[in-house]
């Protein structure tokens, strides 16, 4: 089959694309930007000419019109949780609108959409949004309309466990608002991905909606406990009746890895009882025995401590403050820059220096005064940055559009030795981190760092003459712990 996927770079969508390809389908990723989706880094070299990348938004109709229509199927992957206003519903369900006028230009018989479970009463703005999209993607013809509705998603990388890692971990006592009463069915990412194959050019699913989710229906509450059980924690929660929403979503910004925007929503959320109504059951159609809300930690956890997580929330630019457009940044400007620096000769392999470049940030830091960087971490969080908090999504590996700390990553060319990072904290301007290893002429080779800053107005040259201190201590520093890390 021949299959339309949008959200190719989101977290579900990086999930499904290998197994559509293994499964023998020819597929084609829609995304805005070709140069942030790297098929040597999405698929094994073997199922590359099963894929082809087109390029196209969603919003801009006239993207579309270059886009394959000999189709068979398509999946409907585009949600975000960054917004939270009428303008976000509205956006949504245009995006949905143009998504129907050029799929009723194809040849495609389904269309596969992953919703939310809506049975509650007064709705949140992004459950009453994906609930519209259904509503707007069942126009669609001749493609029929399979829509799967799920509760909190659980495996590693997705916002839902991260959120609830962070809480348990950092917090021995919590404080909490009441929306820890609302009930939910968790459901294992696993399971998500099975229910997304076994509907694909399944005739008993057209024109259908189904509720999916796992044998547990908890409350957050008990979820908290519960993986703070699973990791051998004891943890102490008291509800209180006092925390506004927008309180609710600060004390949720400041302790999590979360952005504010995607607190406020989840609070939001939140408030909803998320639970399958059996009347919509997806089990007569395609029996499957869920895994539990505790086999499914279990099972992140072990991805986690295998190096094996596929894709994280934080992928996703709403989870940071970016523009959309974030991989023109991808050649550092000329003029009206400020630069810093530093080239140091090395005698070590080329390799181990790389490795120690490819590992920055995270659980490893940056090689220098790591309780600056803390503190600058803490200073964007203040100002509704992403701060420090989003670490990376592999100790060791990095891709382009990967998160790293409050930077965004453009290049990551082991093979020409340059990594180039964006900065995504609160800035008056815009800053570029770039690590390349030099040839050196007497047969050596030599590390650079360079960072750029391009300021904005006078506020961002005053920014950068108040870190000039800074960078004298942290810069130079960095760049020798970087090289001799290990030795």
């Amino acid at each position: 089959m021949k299959i339309l996927l949008t959200g190719a770079t989101g977290y579900i969508g990086q999930r499904l694309l290998p197994l559509l390809a293994t499964a023998g389908h020819e597929v084609v990723c829609l995304v805005r930007d070709p140069r942030r989706f790297v098929l040597a880094d999405a698929l094994p070299a073997a199922l590359h000419a099963r894929v082809q990348v087109a390029s196209g938004d969603l919003l801009r109709p006239a993207t579309l019109a270059t886009l394959p229509t000999d189709l068979d199927a398509a999946y409907y992957l585009v949600h975000s949780m960054s917004g939270h206003s009428e303008d976000f519903f509205n956006l949504e369900q245009q995006s949905a609108a143009n998504f129907v006028a050029y799929l009723n230009t194809t040849s495609a018989r389904q269309v596969i959409y992953l919703s939310g479970i809506a049975n509650d009463e007064g709705l949140s703005v992004h459950l009453r949004s994906r609930r519209a999209v259904e509503t707007v993607l069942g126009k669609a013809s001749p493609a029929q309309l399979t829509v799967l509705r799920a509760s909190i998603i659980i495996g590693s990388g997705s916002a839902s466990f991260e959120i609830i890692r962070d809480l348990v971990e950092k917090l021995p006592v919590m404080i909490t608002p009441r929306w820890l009463k609302s009930r939910c069915q968790p459901i294992g990412i696993r399971d998500i991905m099975f229910y997304l194959m076994s509907v694909l050019d399944n005739p008993a699913c057209f024109g259908k909606g189904f509720d999916v989710g796992g044998p547990d229906i908890l409350t957050y509450r008990e979820m908290l406990l519960g993986l703070a059980a699973e990791r051998g924690y004891k943890r102490w929660i008291y509800t209180v009746p006092v925390l506004t929403p927008r309180l609710s979503s600060w004390w949720l910004y400041l302790v999590t890895s979360t952005t504010f925007s995607l607190a406020q929503s989840l609070v939001e959320s939140l408030r909803n009882d998320t639970v399958c109504d059996p009347a919509k059951s997806i089990s007569a159609v395609i029996p499957h025995e869920c895994m539990s809300y505790r086999a499914a930690l279990a099972l992140a956890f072990q991805r986690i401590e295998q190096n094996e997580v596929v894709s994280s929330w934080s992928d996703a630019l709403s989870s940071g403050t970016m523009r959309k457009n974030y991989m023109d940044a991808i050649q550092i400007p000329k003029n009206g820059m400020f630069f810093d620096r530093q080239v140091l000769p090395f005698t070590r392999p080329v390799s181990e220096v790389l490795d120690n470049i490819w590992s920055i940030g995270g659980e490893r830091g940056w090689y220098k005064t790591d309780w600056l960087w803390r503190l600058r971490g803490l200073m964007d969080k203040a100002v509704g940055g992403v701060g420090l908090r989003r670490g990376r999504r592999s100790p060791n590996q990095l891709r382009p559009g990967d998160p790293l700390d409050f930077w965004r990553v453009l290049v990551a060319d082991r093979d020409g030795r340059r990594l180039l990072l964006y900065a995504e904290m609160k800035l008056p301007g815009e800053a570029w981190l770039q690590f390349r290893i030099l040839d050196q002429p007497n047969g050596g080779h030599a590390v650079e760092q360079l960072a750029a800053f391009r300021p904005l107005g006078l506020a961002g040259r005053l920014y950068w003459y108040l870190m000039l201190p800074f960078h004298g201590v942290i810069f130079k520093g960095m760049l020798e712990n970087l090289v001799h890390f290990g030795e």
